[in-house]
């Protein structure tokens, strides 16, 4: 056995073990404390939602360990079971050009990777999430969707990767540099077009209609100094019964969205107060700072994709049959997750400290106890559970936990 094959199995099946000892973890911790609302929620929350919730959590995380031991099959499939090499020797056996036949087998490699994360998707939307009242996707808007998606996967993908394949045949060794300007340039382009463009095809938006609503938030944008191409209204209920917001786009093309959902659940005054933890996002530059970390994380990642693909090795190790620069593209892709996936706590760490800093933007613009009402309402309505395990938490949640959350605000309201 090659030393990167053993260092490759070495990875995933810590990655693998790691993944399930932590949803384990999740199980013990929601299921212990089912039968009992933690006490800074007891005034709010029923001990009905409570434990709805705890199920909920349950059945998501239950799902997420199958996917999870099918996820780590699937990439033995198409790496040292050489599914890979057996989809470029297809194309490349049709006679096409390099760059051709490379960008065929990529397209079609996603694809089937679609294909094969259905029936887990399809089981999660029309069992788990129905079972649980949240559900409102028909079969038809589910299969329309797909198709949409991988419309988009063609039209879009489809021509990123042929140019980045042309780059590394013919740009010389610096190939990497020209891609990554390449995929920069894509990607700001595609979040700026995104509210615009993409984000029609699949939801309607129409502008926001509440003359009350939308005279406070354009008073609290104001006081922000923020400027939209709008504040529109998604409408989220086709799909879900799940409440959210976010803002979208870049430059002079941003957008804020709520979910019709959360409109509906929320009081004026609590609307404002989610909305200021949003600008607060922006006014702190979270949003910028994401980016350029995605961005530098990607140019890093191309130099190292620059020199891998120069290694024999590094095909044979992974089922590699055939050297190309298809072959290193599509390798790297399913690898490198594996290697990576020990720095999850980093990026959720980072996320929570934007997210605290948020709220006390928020607390700053508008009221402390307002924001903490309305989480504790979108953390019942979303049947969010209250009683995460820490380990878990700390590894992989974007948000902080919600009583960690809602004390800290009580705290800045307090020395308010």
């Amino acid at each position: 056995m090659h030393w990167f094959t053993g260092l490759f199995l070495f990875f995933l099946a810590l990655a693998t073990v790691l993944r399930l000892y932590l949803a384990q973890r999740q199980i013990n911790s929601v299921s212990e404390h089912r039968d009992e609302v933690p006490k800074p929620f007891a005034e709010h929350i029923e001990l009905e939602d409570h434990q709805k919730a705890a199920d909920y959590s349950l059945a998501r995380v239950r799902l997420g360990m199958l996917d999870t031991v099918i996820d780590t099959l699937v990439l033995l499939g198409w790496t040292i079971a050489g599914g890979l090499s057996l989809m470029l020797g297809f194309w490349e056996g049709l006679e096409l050009s390099p760059v051709a036949a490379g960008t065929a087998a990529s397209v079609s490699v996603f694809f089937i990777v679609s294909l094969l994360s259905l029936p887990l998707s399809a089981y999660s939307t029309f069992s788990i999430e129905a079972r649980f009242g949240f559900n409102r996707t028909t079969i038809g808007t589910y299969l329309g969707d797909l198709v949409k998606g991988w419309l988009l996967m063609i039209l879009l993908g489809g021509p990123l990767i042929a140019a980045i394949l042309w780059l590394m045949g013919q740009a010389g060794p610096k190939w990497w540099l020209y891609a990554w300007v390449l995929w920069s340039s894509f990607t700001l382009l595609l979040t700026w077009a995104y509210p615009t463009f993409i984000a029609p095809i699949f939801n309607k938006f129409t502008p926001l209609a509440d003359d009350q609503l939308k005279q406070r938030i354009e008073q609290l944008m104001i006081r922000c100094g923020f400027r939209s191409k709008g504040i529109f209204i998604m409408d989220g209920s086709r799909r879900s019964s799940h409440g959210n917001a976010y803002f979208t786009g870049l430059g002079n093309n941003k957008r804020i969205v709520f979910f019709d959902t959360l409109i509906n659940r929320l009081e004026a005054p609590e609307v404002e107060a989610v909305l200021a933890h949003e600008l607060g996002q922006l006014r702190l530059h979270h949003v910028r700072k994401r980016i350029l970390l995605s961005l530098a994380l990607g140019l890093v990642g191309l130099a190292l994709l620059g020199w891998l693909k120069l290694q024999p090795w590094f095909y044979s190790a992974l089922g590699g049959t055939r050297i190309s620069d298809a072959a290193a593209l599509l390798l790297f892709i399913f690898v490198l997750p594996v290697f990576t996936f020990v720095f999850t706590p980093l990026s959720s760490w980072l996320s929570r400290r934007h997210e605290f800093e948020a709220d006390a933007y928020a607390v700053a613009q508008s009221d402390a106890s307002l924001l903490a009402i309305a989480l504790v309402k979108l953390y019942r309505d979303n049947a969010t559970t209250l009683t995460p395990d820490s380990l878990h938490s700390l590894f992989y949640d974007s948000h902080p936990p919600a009583p960690v959350r809602v004390a800290r605000l009580q705290q800045i309201g307090g020395n308010a």
